[in-house]
């Protein structure tokens, strides 16, 4: 199904007599005939709903939505972008690691990553995504965990250049995650270009109406974690006794890890009713977005010729030093 379909039905398929509509499971806790049953759903040895901080139907739902809209094996939803970005980080680095992100990027995150991140002993360095490889490369260390930047930066408006970073950071045998909440996947799937990690503050676009907080990380299962790099994805985990997320569940591996390690632990949880709304946003996503780019070309075509305005961010103006980048990640 092309974007505009995968919005209306991707994540949710009712079967003869069911809702139309997604319904609200609004439960915390699943019923099931046996404890043995439950016991195999607790050690993930088969897949279903025991309690709604881990998984929940209608959460479920929105998040193979979200996972077919990138193109990716697996999402994970969350409280709030900031969660989504925190989870995102935590499931690769943990402290004495270190992370390499682009400077330009939205200040919740600046913050998340230079303050908070670092009194968990994770050490980030900030570069300038224009710069040129080499001098990117210098930031990278032995214990650097991953690359991070934004398809399109809040606010600065720059177009982050997806497949050299992502190059780049595979030449180090690391992983690159962006965060693609002002594109959205109506705008720009950076996984096509060759990304490994998608997070989004769902506030944004993909609610659309200011009604409900959300983020969502998206795995697209194309990184290999086992280099030797990531030993918390190759070796066994003891709070599951002893079990190699690579071996039970091959390229979902990162997604499913930040599941029952992160979300079991941190609870930063999606609601029902959340998702329920954010699902209702996504609906009309293509035909916002639309609108959206249209409404900003205008406004910033007026404001560019505009003799009390000193200057204009927006990538696509003729003289934007982003114009290529755009026309090549935001068509």
């Amino acid at each position: 199904m092309k974007t505009e379909s995968l919005c209306l039905h991707a994540g949710y398929t009712p079967k003869n007599g069911e809702p139309r509509v997604l319904p609200i499971v609004q439960s915390t806790t699943f019923t099931y005939d046996s404890t043995a049953e439950v016991a195999k759903l607790f050690d993930l040895e088969t897949s279903g709903f025991f309690y709604t901080r881990l998984g929940n139907p209608t959460v479920d739902a929105v998040e193979q939505k979200i996972a077919a809209l990138e193109g990716g094996v697996g999402a994970l939803c969350t409280s709030s972008g900031q969660a989504a970005n925190l989870i995102a980080i935590l499931n690769v680095a943990q402290s004495g690691d270190h992370v390499v992100s682009m400077a330009s990027i939205y200040g919740g995150t600046f913050n998340l990553f230079a303050v908070t991140l670092k009194k968990m002993g994770i050490e980030v360095t900030f570069v300038d995504q224009r710069a040129d490889d080499a001098e990117i490369e210098k930031a990278i260390r032995p214990n650097t965990k991953a690359v991070f930047g934004e398809t399109l930066t809040n606010p600065s408006m720059d177009v982050l250049d997806i497949e050299r970073i992502a190059a780049l950071a595979h030449r180090h045998g690391l992983p690159l995650i962006v965060d693609n909440t002002f594109a959205t996947p109506v705008l720009c799937r950076p996984f096509d270009f060759g990304a490994d990690i998608v997070v989004h503050s769902t506030t944004k676009y993909m609610d659309g109406h200011a009604l409900q907080m959300g983020g969502v990380v998206v795995d697209s299962g194309k990184f290999d974690w086992t280099s030797g790099r990531f030993p918390e994805f190759t070796e066994p985990d003891a709070s599951y006794h002893g079990l190699i997320y690579t071996k039970a569940f091959g390229k979902a591996a990162y997604i499913v890890k930040a599941r029952v390690q992160l979300m079991r632990d941190l609870g930063c949880c999606q609601t029902p009713q959340g998702a329920f709304y954010i699902n209702q946003g996504l609906e009309t996503l293509p035909l916002r977005m639309e609108r959206h780019c249209r409404n900003a070309e205008a406004v910033a075509t007026f404001l560019a010729g505009h003799d009390k305005v000193e200057s204009v961010c927006y990538p696509w103006l003729p003289d934007s030093h982003d114009k290529a980048l755009a026309e090549k990640y935001l068509p």
